[in-house]
């Protein structure tokens, strides 16, 4: 990376404009590599949501965003994706420096989703069908009939901090095309890159269309939800958040989408071919520290190739590197904080107390360079059973679980006795054969031979209690409209309405 960015402030961005916080108050980001101060972002009030939530509120009243042409609105969503391919490298300077995710990773895979999920539900909404006409209908009479399909309002985001700009993006895209405003209420950890990437959007679409509000999570959060001008809130984050932002937005009744956590298995068949299984196992567990909701983090492991599978394992997860997420060479980055790294801590000790066999990491590393970083060595555990704590709860971190079956039906048994139900993977080399396990999988995306690959033409979100509802793809259109039925009678004749003879038959 060539891109430098001292330490500065960034204030809360509301109605196209840099504002500073009611309370003057700001908090401090650091750099989970190496423990640096990165940042100090002004620490919004609830106040400061009321402002934003205002400014959404009169961008979707008084101006002409909500009734734009859907042509002109997708070329809008081109515009966007043009600033965020243009300011690339920026961007994913601050989004590393924030979030431990290397510039690898981001670089070629992150910018590359946000640019395509903009151009994509951009495409999807020339075509998309804002009216529909309905048949005429024999019953109850003739009569014209369409369904306009119409932008919700105000629409509340918040994110976490894992993957913040491409998370961000899942929901400020579909809010956008479909004509809303939106409210962003970016992770405390890592708000850099989306207060820069909303200063962009704006660029492109008129002034309250897009806002952050920055601090935290039980104030701005919580006041969001509860806000009585927000139409919508779309969350991703913990199951635990998830269901209190379900009870508050109980409170007023407001549409909601929930990706939440995951515990997600993956099934290698005796017909696999390790020479993809294996790396691809490691890739869906240990990209990003293990900090993804839809990681890979049981591995379901036939007994006939149990032992030929951990010696695959191990060896190839001791050549992978920790380091700076700015070095291109690192492979692996930090945990997001020393809060985050203790909780994975105690989660590997729970394993070895549970009976469990650490096979391979486990450890706090001292990276040369990073010493005041938060790394954790990729982990690897054998004789893991399906009820033990490291295989039913979310680490959120390097922690893999090795579980033996005897035959595929009791893989599949053991994958869906979690309360989740995010993703799941299958390795083999007969086709047919996954997709009959992949029907009987409780999970909302399947992977064969793969992992980690969403698309932004396909729906994303989960089972039970990993969420509700479905980001990208056409379906998250739908989830940011609400529908309007209107009928138009063509009956000119007093008598020939069906209602008439219903209530006036005796006169």
């Amino acid at each position: 990376m060539t891109v430098k960015v001292d330490v500065q402030m960034f204030p809360l961005f509301i109605n196209g404009k840099w504002e500073p916080a009611s309370s003057q108050e700001t908090f401090d980001v650091y750099n989970p590599a190496d423990g640096k101060l990165v940042a100090k972002v002004a620490k919004g009030t609830v106040a400061d949501v009321d402002r934003a939530v205002q400014a959404a509120r009169d961008a979707f009243d008084k101006s002409d965003w909500k009734d734009m042409n859907p042509k002109d609105r997708a070329n809008v969503l081109y515009a966007i994706s043009y600033q965020i391919a243009e300011h690339a490298e920026e961007l994913a300077y601050l989004e590393a420096i924030s979030s431990g995710g290397t510039v690898r990773r981001i670089g070629q895979s992150d910018i590359l989703q946000m640019v395509d999920l903009f151009q994509t539900l951009a495409n999807f909404t020339r075509g998309y069908p804002f009216s529909e006409t309905l048949p005429v209908p024999p019953f109850p009479g003739p009569a014209h009939n369409f369904i306009w399909r119409e932008p919700i309002g105000v629409c509340a985001a918040i994110t976490p901090w894992n993957l913040p700009m491409v998370i961000a993006t899942w929901k400020i895209a579909p809010a956008l095309a479909m004509g809303n405003t939106v409210v962003i209420k970016p992770a405390s950890y890592t708000p850099l890159s989306t207060l820069r990437l909303a200063e962009l959007i704006s660029n492109v679409v008129p002034p309250g269309v897009i806002n952050v509000v920055t601090g935290p999570g039980a104030e701005i959060g919580e006041a969001l939800v509860r806000h009585p001008k927000v139409d919508k809130v779309a969350f991703t984050g913990s199951t635990e958040v998830g269901r209190r932002i379900m009870g508050l937005a109980a409170d007023t009744i407001k549409k909601t989408t929930l990706e939440l956590g995951g515990k997600s298995p993956n099934i290698i068949l005796e017909d696999a071919d390790l020479n993809i299984a294996l790396p691809g196992s490691l890739f869906g567990v240990f990209l990003h520290s293990g900090q993804l909701c839809e990681s890979g983090t049981r591995l379901f492991v036939p007994d006939k190739l149990h032992d030929q599978v951990v010696a695959g394992l191990v060896a190839l997860a001791s050549k992978l590197k920790l380091g700076n997420p700015l070095d291109p060479a690192t492979d692996v980055g930090p945990i997001i904080s020393k809060k985050q790294k203790e909780s994975v801590l105690s989660y590997i000790e729970a394993g070895k107390l549970e009976g469990a066999t650490l096979v391979c990491g486990g450890k706090e590393v001292k990276v040369p360079g990073c010493e005041e970083g938060h790394y954790i060595e990729p982990t690897i555990f054998t004789n893991v059973t399906n009820d033990m704590k490291i295989a039913q709860e979310e680490i959120f971190g390097p922690v893999l679980s090795v579980i033996r079956y005897s035959d595929v039906d009791e893989a599949i048994r053991m994958a869906n006795d979690t309360i989740y139900g995010l993703a799941a993977g299958i390795w083999t080399r007969d086709v047919n054969k996954a997709y009959d396990v992949a029907r009987k999988l409780q999970a909302g995306v399947v992977w064969i031979n793969d992992w980690h690959m969403l698309r932004s033409d396909a729906p994303f979100g989960g089972y039970k209690q990993s969420g509700i509802g479905r980001e990208m793809g056409k379906q998250s259109l739908d989830a940011y409209t609400q529908t309007k039925h209107v009928h138009t009678s063509m009956s000119p004749e007093l008598e020939r309405k069906n209602w008439y003879g219903i209530l006036f038959g005796q006169n």
